[in-house]
């Protein structure tokens, strides 16, 4: 894998039952969706849509226009970057500048269709920076969200720590933060589980909690 690979973010931050490792790596080649595990302990753990609450649909696509070379490289190094990954690299870089931390959640990207899904609390000025940044060869869709990725990491930190805090009544098996803008919540029980997640952690942040059956988690080599 190239060096870049270990520079980027991953955002998927993963609980396993008996540890909790939050992970930062942004996987470009070879993945289809930015939310598929690197050797971490994971379950089922759905692949991004346009769909999914709370999200508010696809705000702005971008087809790059301007040539490969003319976007900066990301990196103090020489290694090259491939389009695909010029772009990413550069939304990682963005999503990593204050003035962005309240508005990035997360992204995903589909090497075969040369594509990058954003999803951002709506900001005009992220937007343009991020549209600017297209090279030719690759397409960037934006989807609103009402969250930021700080939230939602902060939100799947207190239930990884809690994650033996039902056993007995339903066994809480992974908690990863989904760049859709939601927590996802793997457990044994769903049906048991959900009521007693989301009155654990209040209305305001069970919005951002889906809680969904997994079988038992096991370690992936990447």
């Amino acid at each position: 894998m190239k060096k870049y690979l270990k520079k980027c973010l991953w955002t998927f931050t993963v609980v396993a039952i008996v540890a909790v490792a939050v992970l930062a790596a942004l996987a470009v080649r070879g993945l289809m969706n930015l939310g598929a595990d690197d050797g971490t302990v994971s379950g089922a753990r759905p692949k991004a849509d346009t769909g999914s609450s709370p999200s508010t649909g696809v705000g702005r696509e971008c087809v790059g226009t301007r040539p490969v070379d003319s976007l900066p490289h990301a990196y103090d190094d020489d290694s090259p970057l491939e389009p695909l990954e010029r772009v990413v690299a550069r939304v990682d870089k963005l999503a990593h500048a204050d003035r962005y931390a309240a508005v990035y959640t997360g992204l995903s990207l589909d090497e075969d269709s040369k594509s990058v899904d954003v999803w951002r609390v709506p900001s005009a000025a992220f937007d343009t920076e991020v549209c600017g940044s297209v090279v030719k060869g690759v397409t960037v869709r934006l989807h609103g969200t009402d969250v930021d990725r700080r939230t939602l990491d902060a939100l799947a930190d207190r239930l990884g720590d809690d994650m033996r805090r039902w056993d007995g009544t339903f066994q809480m098996r992974e908690v990863g933060v989904d760049e859709r803008g939601f927590v996802l919540v793997g457990v044994d029980d769903p049906d048991t589980a959900r009521p007693i997640v989301e009155k654990a952690y209040g209305a305001e942040n069970a919005r951002y909690i889906k809680v969904e059956h997994v079988d038992q988690a096991s370690a992936l080599t990447g």
